[in-house]
């Protein structure tokens, strides 16, 4: 195979063999795919050398050409090559040459046709006809034009020449003066003349047409007269339709068929009539069996409309049936008495209707009748009793020696083990078609334990007789020792050089003697010599047979076959993302060691490539280990130094062992290599924080505001003095930097809390509204001076604020549910469902999961399932507030299997909200098991959330900073315990 890089930037594939292709065969191929003559082709091999010099003969081989090399072929831009002008095109005419004249295009006139405006003079002693005409000047009979008159002509010889062309400059200018004048009136009355039409007639979208279908009520709908049909199809059809009255003799008719007749009365009743239709049913039911008529039977279509009939023999008229199908099947046995399917047919037939005696008498004369067909001799076999069955065997082999099912029914009908042997040792020597059947084979090795004597002597006689099975030599050398096992290996791939499973064999071989080395150099070998065999789908079966492999336990052949075959047939620019595509595909199909190699064959293609490194990384978290995570960081780091990602993940995943040392001494590595990243400094704080080192940890942050000057390191510098207990200095930090950065909005929200808990409440009213005023789009500040006021001042003070929010704020649904709040903890509830439902009309935030889940718990029992499906409807069904609301009803409602499905839809979707986890898990305390809790334990764990409302509550407490997640959640549930009794 050879492969031809085109000028037009693709690669041609050409099957062919360099040892035995010459240099001018090559180019005849080139010229066949590519349509380019060989006159034309420019091929190199390098860029020194040049193929085309080479002689034609020269087989490729011995021009340094490879199976896999590359050429480029290049096309010269040859000079000359513009089309030849003729030289009559620019010459002048021969005189009266008249245009089209030659191929009979005369019908037009022109210049040359009309002549000179004046009449030549006569010749010399010429005598005029009329003598008036000489004071003319013109011929009265000259064609007159009706735009020009009988001036048309007069100037049609005269030249165009410069005079000409300054009045024709003149005229041009005047009529363009002349157009100027107008045109700014003119465009302006064009102007008005479009406005006017378009506010008349305005031009609005498809879709600005079909949103006015909104305000439609059901009423004005339903009002809406039907489109009839017009077309002059059915207009024409129409025209031949009539309408009669129905006669009584129809409803007459109808009325005496709707009649249950239990008895039959013969003064009464047409029983000829009753006849004929008996009649007709049943020979509609032989025509169901019937192909095409009794005249003409065709034994293999009655056999599948036998099988297909359900044989209830329960009437007089299923007799019937029964006797026409018999005397059937009994004129196809007499008129094709050696056709075998009449008489397994027919023995059915009568099994069918119990008489077992007839059939195994019908099957008996049809293995007389048809002794060389097996299926009649495997029907015989069903049919008798057990006893006679291998008397019938014996006979039907003794017919049809090579008839392996026959064979495998007589071992079928052996209890022993020896005598099921014997009769497969008969089988194969019965003759040699059947010596080579790998299914006997099969059978006589089912029998034999792996550890049996017999069993290494079977397997060599079957590769002698077989030796195109590949599964017998693959088991002959797992039975062998390893010297024995590499020999019939290597006569294994003289017989089969097709088959990659000698290879992967050999390469299991070397892998379980303990020679990882040779793995990769068998499969590499391997792989090189049946991809010159020009295999389909190479790439694709050498790729599930590494995950095969994996699945037996043999990692270094997956992952030898990765690196080797992964990218076979995949262009350069195409290898980063369909590498990507087939780990990620294998992740999900549970083949962890196939991705994993993918992963590490792209990272030595694509060593500067963050996404690469960053999915192997994932890949090593979610199912690697420790040691082969922070390697694969390690190198990460090494050849990515500026990506902050890999130094934080490296120093998180060491802290969340326990190795605090090892975290820190990366956090320093990675500040050598950016000295200036806030992400780093704030990592390396976070880390002695969370570590009870607060002196290293303001240490860190007083390095960090003088390097990096940012809102996160003032806000930090303020948590900091706030776990100290410095007020003073918290408050310094706060107002230090609000004057850097007044449009951080989290230092004004923790300077208002601050003031809060001093119980300084109009400070903290002054700085929410100054944070308000830098930052009216905070959502937090708006709730939190709400929250103030209606502490301090009362309800009217909270929804003059809430009312300011939302106007500048549209379409939000924590405004809108706060104010409902509001109204709810004042016993306002007209007012908080008004608001409700104004908060999910169209206009505002009717998709909102938040406000849905709140509205099925505002309206009363029986009313929420029909709130739960419109909030579905509206929502989907992966909201995860909404399903936390239908859980609580179903909880209540004591649907536990139900209600765990939603809790378990909630926390999937929205993993990071704790509140539900803390919903779940104290749904698990009450109708679950320890398994259960122990399992929404680890995963809330895992999940690390961190937003929630109830949630931020509990672990944004200073008290509760340190806390492991499992402690929080915990602490959760006993405080929405403690809320639920006190609402009671």
């Amino acid at each position: 195979m050879v492969f031809i890089a085109t000028p037009n930037h693709k690669t041609l594939t050409l099957n062919l063999n360099p040892k035995t292709t010459t240099l001018l065969a090559l180019k005849h191929q080139i010229q066949q795919t590519s349509l380019m003559p060989i006159s034309h082709q420019r091929l190199f091999l390098s860029q020194s050398l040049h193929l085309s010099t080479q002689n034609d003969a020269a087989l490729l081989s011995d021009l340094g050409i490879g199976p896999l090399s590359t050429l480029t072929l290049h096309t010269p831009f040859l000079g000359g090559t513009q089309p030849h002008r003729y030289a009559f095109l620019t010459a002048k005419p021969p005189p009266n040459y008249v245009a089209g004249l030659g191929r009979g295009a005369t019908g037009f006139t022109t210049r040359s046709d009309i002549g000179p405006a004046r009449s030549t003079p006569p010749p010399i002693g010429a005598v005029r006809e009329n003598p008036d005409d000489e004071d003319k000047g013109y011929d009265e009979n000259q064609k007159f034009d009706e735009f020009e008159g009988n001036d048309m002509g007069l100037f049609a010889n005269a030249e165009y020449d410069e005079d000409d062309d300054a009045a024709d400059a003149v005229y041009a200018a005047v009529d363009e003066r002349m157009d100027s004048r107008r045109k700014e009136r003119r465009e302006a009355k064009k102007k008005e003349m479009e406005e006017k039409s378009d506010a008349e007639n305005p031009k609005k979208t498809p879709e600005e047409l079909k949103r006015k279908l909104r305000s439609v009520s059901v009423k004005e709908w339903e009002s809406l007269p039907e489109m009839g049909d017009y077309s002059w199809k059915n207009r024409k059809r129409r025209k031949f339709e009539s309408f009669v009255p129905v006669p009584d003799t129809l409803f007459e008719k109808a009325r005496l068929e709707r009649q249950h007749v239990a008895s039959v009365d013969p003064m009464s009743t047409d029983l000829t009539a009753l006849g004929e239709g008996k009649g007709t049913v049943m020979k509609l039911k032989l025509d169901r069996l019937s192909v095409s008529g009794l005249t003409s039977v065709d034994p293999k279509g009655y056999l599948s409309g036998l099988l297909s009939m359900n044989m209830n023999v329960s009437t007089s008229s299923d007799v019937s049936d029964i006797k026409k199908t018999r005397q059937l099947y009994r004129s196809v046995r007499e008129s094709k008495p050696k056709d075998p399917c009449g008489w397994i047919a027919a023995a059915r037939l009568e099994e069918m209707v119990g008489k077992l005696k007839e059939a195994r008498e019908i099957i008996k004369q049809g293995c007389h009748m048809c002794p060389k067909n097996e299926d009649v001799w495997l029907e015989a076999c069903r049919l008798v009793t057990p006893s006679e069955a291998k008397v019938v065997v014996a006979m039907g082999v003794k017919q049809i020696p090579n008839s392996v099912d026959l064979w495998m029914r007589a071992v079928d009908l052996e209890h022993d083990k020896s005598n099921k042997k014997k009769v497969l040792w008969k089988a194969l020597d019965q003759s040699n078609e059947n010596l080579r059947c790998v299914r006997l084979w099969k059978a006589v090795m089912d029998l034999c334990h792996e550890d049996d004597k017999d069993m290494k002597v079977l397997l060599h006689r079957a590769v002698e007789v077989c030796p195109l099975e590949v599964q017998f030599w693959v088991a002959l050398a797992r039975s062998e020792s390893y010297e024995a096992a590499k020999m019939i290996l290597n006569n294994a791939r003289v017989h089969l050089p097709k088959e990659r499973a000698i290879w992967v064999e050999a390469a299991k071989l070397e892998e379980a003697r303990g020679n990882v080395s040779k793995v990769g150099k068998i499969i590499e070998r391997g792989i090189k010599l049946l991809q010159e065999q020009g295999l389909v789908n190479f790439r694709e079966t050498w790729m599930k047979e590494a995950e095969k492999v994996e699945r037996a336990g043999h990692v270094a052949v997956c992952q030898a076959i990765i690196q080797n075959s992964v990218g076979v047939g995949v262009e350069e620019e195409d290898r980063k993302r369909t590498w990507l595509a087939d780990a990620e595909e294998y992740m999900k199909s549970g083949s962890i060691e196939t991705a994993r190699a993918i992963y590490a064959h792209a990272l030595t293609v694509f060593l500067t490539k963050k996404s690469v490194w960053r999915k192997a990384a994932m890949l090593e978290k979610s199912h690697g280990t420790k040691e082969s995570l922070d390697a694969l960081l390690r190198r990460a780091v090494k050849y990515l130094p500026q990506v902050e990602f890999f130094w934080l993940m490296a120093a998180k995943e060491n802290w969340l062992a326990g190795d605090v040392n090892a975290a820190r001494m990366i956090l320093e590595e990675a500040s050598k290599s950016l000295p200036n990243s806030e992400e780093i400094m704030l990592a390396a704080f976070k880390l002695e924080f969370e570590n009870h080192e607060q002196e290293r940890a303001r240490m860190i942050l007083d390095k960090t505001r003088a390097r990096v000057d940012s809102g996160r390191v003032w806000m930090k510098s303020a948590i900091l003095q706030r776990e100290l207990g410095n007020s003073d200095e918290e408050k310094k930090f706060l107002e230090e930097g609000l004057k850097c950065f007044p449009s951080f909005f989290k230092l004004w929200l923790m300077l208002g809390q601050l003031e809060e808990r001093l119980s300084h409440f109009e400070k903290a009213k002054a700085a929410y509204e100054s944070g308000l005023k830098h930052c009216s789009n905070c959502i937090p500040l708006w709730l939190s001076l709400a929250n103030l006021e209606e502490q301090r001042n009362g309800l009217s003070k909270a929804r003059a604020v809430l009312t300011t929010a939302r106007k500048k704020n549209s379409r939000n649904p924590e405004l809108w549910l706060a104010a409902v709040r509001a109204e709810l903890r004042h016993g306002n509830k007209r007012e908080a469902d008004t608001l409700m439902a104004k908060a999910l009309q169209e206009q505002e935030c009717p998709n909102s999961g938040i406000l849905w889940a709140a509205s099925i718990g505002m309206v009363p029992g029986p009313q929420r399932k029909t709130r739960s499906l419109d909030a579905y409807k509206y929502c989907g069904k992966e909201d995860p507030h909404v399903n936390a609301a239908v859980a609580k009803l179903l909880w209540h409602e004591r649907k536990i299997d139900r209600a765990r499905t939603k809790l378990n839809l909630a926390v999937t979707h929205a993993p990071d909200i704790g509140d539900f986890w803390t919903l779940y898990y104290k749904f698990e305390l009450q109708n679950g098991t320890e398994d259960t809790r122990k399992d929404v334990l680890e995963r809330c764990v895992a999940a690390q959330p961190k937003h929630g409302e109830k949630w931020q509550t509990i672990s944004k407490a200073v008290e509760n900073w340190h806390q492991p997640t499992e402690a929080i959640l915990k602490k959760a549930v006993k405080e929405d315990a403690a809320t639920a009794q006190n609402q009671q």
